[in-house]
């Protein structure tokens, strides 16, 4: 019963990080791109809280945004493909510029998310610097400031 409860409240976490990531954005494209990234975001604060101690270790919880971290981190590529802009956008064109140096940077945290074990909170602690470092990079490229 705990797993199921705390895999609801994951997943309403997840549709909460969503909704608010899109709200007023207009361009169905850059809404696609938004709730992938909401995913993204969602999932590396579970495991960046547990890693943290902000919340309770959980193996099943971590295993859980593991994989939903790792899968959206493999669709950034298809989602970034087509070029398409949005007033509340936050990517800079430097993306379809360099397309090759962006999907480098979201293999790199999938290929992170990947490899954190998950079975224990020292995993998810060492993991992290992995996927905190590819967010970084990433962003310090090809994420616009707002």
């Amino acid at each position: 019963m705990r797993f199921v409860a705390k895999a609801l409240i994951l997943g309403l976490t997840l549709t909460a990080g969503a909704a608010i990531a899109k709200e007023g954005v207009e361009n169905p494209t850059v809404k696609a791109r938004m709730d992938v990234m909401g995913i993204v975001g969602a999932n590396t604060k579970v495991l960046g809280d547990m890693a943290q101690g902000k919340a309770a270790f959980d193996a099943s919880a971590a295993s859980a945004a593991q994989a939903a971290l790792a899968a959206a981190a493999a669709e950034i590529p298809a989602v970034f493909e087509e070029e398409a802009d949005d007033p509340v956008s936050e990517a800079r064109p430097d993306i379809w510029m360099n397309m090759e140096g962006f999907v480098e940077k979201a293999e790199a945290l999938e290929t992170a998310a990947n490899a954190m074990d998950v079975s224990s909170v020292e995993g998810v602690q060492a993991g992290m610097g992995a996927i905190g470092g590819s967010c970084k990079s990433c962003h310090s490229d090809f994420r616009a400031k707002k």
